[in-house]
């Protein structure tokens, strides 16, 4: 039986522009090569990228009744996530996020319309019920959640489900680093990419993270390392890294969240600790290789990318997905 995972989190389009040069200047226009709107968010885009790998996968979230709200929800169906779940509410505007690519980053300008407007009481106690797993992103960017997102991982913890969560940038650069790392030792996996580790953690290099392992209980850490692949810290203190795949990447975005995808699917498929490590970051590096972060991944695309990859002379562990 499909395992079933609930992304709870936040919803919006996300307006992609990418070219050469992508840096806004005063006073001035420049041509860009590429224009997209596409679906957006970092719990849309694990979501969507769960359901590509065969997981049963839903979203809790909130739209307003609007153009980009219903573009949303229609483009999570056709990528096979239930919908059921989101609240669209002609009260509200559906938020938007402007990325500047240049292919190898991005830059974001976001507008929060319903982002934020997530709350406890709209998770319905079938979460609780149905899930193996639960996932959230945007911590910082979902401030109505921020002090409950303990409670989730408190419920689950009973139920028998395991947790995930990212953070994204705080646009404050505050961290909130007292709750963070309360819900770092109630959940199973953290999930921030480098830049986000080293202030949340208050470090001045990643491999300073292994000296953190006995400061406070945590689970497992896994950070995204962009071009340079991936590690994970484990409970037992134990630090593993992988190599990156080799691609040429035409647009970044929800590389990460795509990364969370894999080690979710990994996690949930009780792979070894390297195997879950490969998996995200093939899954990273395969978002990359078209816009947007989605509708390029499923266990077809990842089992082919991998072998291709094993042809360029990477290690790949025989790993038996599906």
């Amino acid at each position: 039986m499909k395992k079933r995972v609930f992304v709870l989190g936040e919803l919006n389009v996300d307006l992609i522009v990418r070219g050469k040069d992508v840096t806004p200047e005063a006073n001035k226009e420049k041509i860009v090569e590429h224009f997209e709107v596409l679906l957006g968010s970092s719990s849309a885009i694990t979501a969507a990228n769960l359901a590509g790998l065969g997981l049963q996968t839903a979203l809790v979230s909130v739209v307003g009744d609007d153009d980009f709200g219903r573009f949303c929800i229609r483009r999570l169906e056709e990528l096979g996530v239930d919908t059921s779940y989101i609240l669209i509410d002609p009260k509200r505007t559906t938020g938007v996020t402007l990325a500047l690519s240049d292919g190898n980053d991005r830059a974001l300008l976001t507008y929060m319309g319903s982002i934020a407007d997530l709350t406890l009481e709209l998770i319905p106690d079938e979460v609780y019920q149905l899930a193996d797993h639960i996932h959230f992103g945007s911590f910082f960017l979902q401030k109505n959640m921020r002090k409950s997102w303990i409670e989730v991982c408190r419920r689950a913890k009973l139920a028998g489900i395991s947790t995930s969560f990212d953070v994204g940038w705080d646009p404050d650069e505050l961290w909130d680093r007292e709750t963070i790392k309360e819900l770092i030792t109630a959940a199973d996996w953290f999930m921030p990419n480098e830049e986000e580790a080293l202030h949340i953690m208050e470090l001045n290099e990643i491999k300073q993270l292994i000296d953190e392992a006995g400061a406070f209980p945590h689970n497992g850490i896994a950070v995204k390392l962009g071009s340079r692949g991936g590690l994970l810290l484990q409970q037992d203190g134990s630090l593993l890294t992988a190599a990156p795949f080799q691609v040429t990447p035409i647009d970044t975005t929800g590389a990460g969240d795509s990364f969370n995808a894999g080690l979710i699917y990994a996690h949930l498929h009780e792979l070894e600790s390297y195997e879950k490590l490969m998996v995200a970051n093939a899954c990273g590096a395969l978002s990359t290789l078209g816009m947007g972060g989605t509708g390029l991944i499923t266990l077809a695309s990842l089992n082919d990318f991998l072998q291709q990859q094993s042809k360029l002379g990477l290690t790949i562990p025989k790993l038996t997905l599906g």
